[in-house]
């Protein structure tokens, strides 16, 4: 579910701003595919990302799996990859470091390909372990998830953390499905709410920067493209008639 690079963005971000630091790995060995029978389009799925140049092997992209500690905010992150194999024992070794470190609450952050256009705000969903958890996602206008279908790793998770004493929320971003690559607007978005559901004093000033570029030119793209561009439009209009429908029904 990382789509736009919208979860191992957003990790990756709050790793950056607040300074965070590793203390701990899941080894990667026996929870990943490194290839898979079939031709090289399935095979080049599963195999880890390699960089040539000049004849050198430059980077060699392994699958990791990190926790990060911010003692300050009493905040651990983890930015991994979901499992291929295992899924048991690498919920496992999740589940107990955060016993050993006192963790609470689990958020996961993720995205999806829907209708929503590149010039709004992305729409967010909350999916919780427990009832009492969604009118407090409600708060910063998050909706909950409904949804049948393949499930996650995280889904997985969700439904080993009340057992574990841990409450967990899996907020996810619907992002542009006509988009590919990374989406600096969603990651921002998503920064921007967890920032304020964690409560952390964030300067998110760069990222803001980075995302109104990103906008400008993925407009400049969409409008040399007309039937895109009518498309656009039309997610635009259907986005706004129901935004003015909640707030209708709010008041």
């Amino acid at each position: 579910m990382d789509g736009g690079d919208v979860s191992t963005g957003t990790v990756r971000r709050l790793v950056d701003l607040l300074a965070a630091r590793p203390f701990a790995h899941i080894d990667p060995e026996p929870f990943y595919l490194y290839n898979f029978p079939g031709p090289m389009e399935l095979a080049a799925l599963f195999r880890p990302h390699l960089k040539i140049e000049d004849g050198r092997v430059v980077t060699l992209d392994m699958p990791s799996s990190t926790f990060f500690c911010h003692e300050p905010a009493n905040l651990v992150l983890f930015l991994g990859k979901e499992p291929n194999l295992q899924w048991q024992a690498f919920g496992d070794a999740i589940l107990a470091l955060a016993r050993q470190a006192g963790v609470a609450r689990v958020l996961f952050v993720g995205s999806f390909g829907g209708a929503v256009p590149h010039t709004r705000e992305p729409r967010l969903f909350a999916t919780c372990s427990a009832p009492s958890l969604l009118p407090e996602m409600a708060q910063y206008g998050v909706r909950p998830t409904t949804y049948e279908g393949p499930g996650s790793f995280t889904s997985y998770l969700m439904t080993r953390a009340p057992a574990a004493g841990l409450e967990m929320t899996s907020l996810v971003a619907e992002i542009p499905g006509y988009l590919q690559g990374r989406n600096p607007m969603s990651i921002e978005a998503v920064t921007r709410r967890l920032a304020k559901i964690l409560r952390l004093p964030l300067d998110l000033g760069t990222l803001r920067a980075e995302s109104t570029e990103w906008e400008l030119e993925v407009s400049r793209v969409v409008a040399r493209d007309r039937e895109l561009a009518k498309t656009v439009r039309r997610l635009e209009v259907a986005y706004d008639n129901e935004l003015l429908k909640l707030d209708e029904a709010e008041q």
